[in-house]
């Protein structure tokens, strides 16, 4: 026979601290000492006593002293104006409990909603301050003074000379006409020889000083025409080179200030106004934000991404910010005031999403809720809460566990209790407790909550644990090995391997227990999950959410019968 497998050191603290949680879960005496009031209250006390109720399954009552027919506990007398352990699904903690199991909690409170947009983008130049320079003569180029892409100049700083003899010529035409004079050739003309030689580069500082000197030059001087930035330089540009009318020479920005253009989706384009605060992110920065607002919305859609373009102004006089650099923005987008309660105070473990609203004297009482919309901290509630009303946003899957495996018992205690052979169904209902649990930690990691998950394990163990305890020979089975794998990540990857093999077992249990058919949990299969390529789980709803892959694949799988 084999060794009984050995839970490893964390695994045993974990499952002690479960075992102190529920040892002391009620913060009760021991049944010993509770027999012995309730029969000292049923003869002696003048006190009226309304009934006899156990105070680990407070729906088990009686008019006489006696024991719960569930766990063996005595019952424990309640009077006439006590509230007795609770009704329904109530969990009930003494204080060093909820202290033990880290019970946390909120406030149910309204809030302004609001919904953040995020986009990528890139910035550009300024397009009213980008210019392409162009030999406006052809000729060939004798000088040039920047040196490299991304050289900085100011305005009027000259680019490059070229050698031109169609400006020589025009200065000689525009000479002569000048020394005819006006009375033998019309005004006209001489300003139309001088307007060629603007257009040929001259500027007007070029041809007064060509009036002065009468000596024409077949040089153009290529300037800037504002302080910017050399973006990008021609293939020609180069000192010995030939080139023709308009070929390109220079591109000039001015980075002083750039446009962030972002992508927009069709669908999100109506959360979108000119005048709306963009908070933008550059990429490879130190991750400094920086706040613009957007000034322009293209109305034309790209056909092919539908998308369209919005444009932010940036002022970047330190220029920190690079052209064509790409970044991520966030647009912050109200939604109304809301009734709202933190994301983790919300269980999907029943058929309705459900949270834990605490009580006066660590009582817990489960409450279905309706959610509105929700953000990445919290869920609007629309119905089920009140303002005020103060729920449990850690432990809250402990509590589920003990309120969701009382349920099972509580509906066999109406009935008779089961005849001493009926050996099958007692198998099965050890079983449940550790179904229901891998339930609740499949439901998590369908969420893709890596904390939700590792939450449940210490349930999970307790129920593998329990259920040991009445089928000893488990612990040299195959299920043994496949608990004792099950770990707490670090990602949520390496969670769900394990994972995977513990839930198909635990379904084939299931499936086999005909615990589907009964109705209390449904059996899902994933035909590509990614360890054993066809894995098994269950659930407690009908609403197929795969645990494997989460939201990448949620409704991947069928339902078993």
């Amino acid at each position: 026979m084999n060794p009984p497998v050995r839970p490893s050191l964390p695994l045993f603290l974990v499952v002690t601290v479960v075992a102190v949680a529920a040892g002391y879960f009620f913060g009760r005496p021991s049944s010993d000492e509770l027999a012995d009031a309730g029969a000292a209250a049923a003869s002696g006390s003048e006190r009226t006593i309304k009934f006899y109720q156990s105070p680990m399954h407070p729906w088990i009552t009686s008019d006489q002293p006696g024991r719960c027919t569930i766990c063996g506990m005595a019952l424990v007398a309640v009077y006439e104006g006590d509230a007795g352990f609770g009704d329904g699904e109530t969990v009930k903690l003494s204080e060093s409990t909820a202290a033990v199991i880290g019970v946390a909690t909120a406030v149910a409170h309204e809030t302004d909603l609001s919904r953040t947009l995020r986009v990528n983008g890139t910035f550009e130049t300024d397009h009213t301050r980008h210019r392409v320079l162009t030999a406006r003569v052809p000729g060939r180029i004798e000088t040039l003074s920047v040196d490299q892409v991304g050289q900085i100049v100011a305005a009027g700083d000259p680019l490059a000379t070229l050698y031109s003899t169609a400006m020589l010529t025009a200065q000689r035409i525009y000479l002569e006409r000048l020394a005819v004079g006006t009375g033998a050739i019309s005004a006209s003309e001489i300003s139309a020889a001088r307007e060629r030689l603007l257009d040929l580069g001259a500027t007007d500082a070029d041809i007064e000083r060509l009036e002065q000197t009468r000596r024409p030059e077949a040089i153009v001087t290529v300037r800037a025409p504002f302080a910017g930035t050399v973006i990008s330089r021609g293939e020609k540009a180069y000192a010995g080179a030939y080139v023709n009318e308009a070929e390109s020479l220079f591109e000039l920005g001015d980075l002083s200030t750039l446009w962030f253009v972002l992508d927009v989706y069709e669908s999100d384009l109506d959360l979108l106004r000119v005048g709306q605060a963009v908070t933008v992110t550059p990429a490879g920065s130190s991750g400094d934000p920086r706040v613009g607002y957007i000034s322009f919305i293209d109305p034309n859609l790209d056909a092919m991404t539908r998308t369209a373009k919005a444009r932010v102004v940036m002022a970047n006089p330190d220029g920190s910010l690079r052209h064509r650099q790409t970044a991520t923005a966030q647009v912050t987008i109200p939604q109304g005031h809301a009734l709202t309660v933190p994301r983790s105070a919300v269980l999907f473990t029943r058929a309705e999403p459900t949270v834990f609203v605490a009580l006066p004297d660590q009582a817990y009482l489960p409450r279905t809720v309706t959610l509105g919309r929700a953000t990445p901290d919290n869920f609007e509630i629309t119905a089920g809460l009140q303002p005020g009303d103060r729920v449990v946003t850690r432990a809250a899957l402990l509590l589920e566990g003990q309120a969701q495996l009382a349920a099972p018992m509580a509906m066999a205690a109406v009935d008779e209790m089961p005849m001493p052979h009926a050996e099958p169904a007692a198998d099965i209902a050890a079983l449940e407790p550790l179904i229901f649990a891998a339930a609740d930690a499949a439901a998590v990691l369908a969420n893709d909550d890596l904390t939700g998950y590792i939450e449940t394990l210490p349930a999970v163990h307790a129920a593998w644990s329990a259920y040991m305890e009445n089928a000893p020979d488990a612990a040299d089975g195959p299920l043994a090995e496949k608990v004792n794998a099950l770990i707490d990540g670090p990602t949520l990857k390496e969670a769900r391997e394990p994972f995977e093999l513990f839930s198909t077992e635990i379904a084939d249990l299931a499936r086999a227990a005909g615990l589907h058919h009964a109705g209390k949990v449904s059996i899902f299969q994933c035909p590509m999950s990614p360890v054993l390529g066809t894995g098994r789980w269950v659930q407690r709803t009908d609403e197929l959410r795969n645990p494997f892959y989460g939201e990448m694949m949620l409704t991947c799988g069928e339902k078993l019968d």
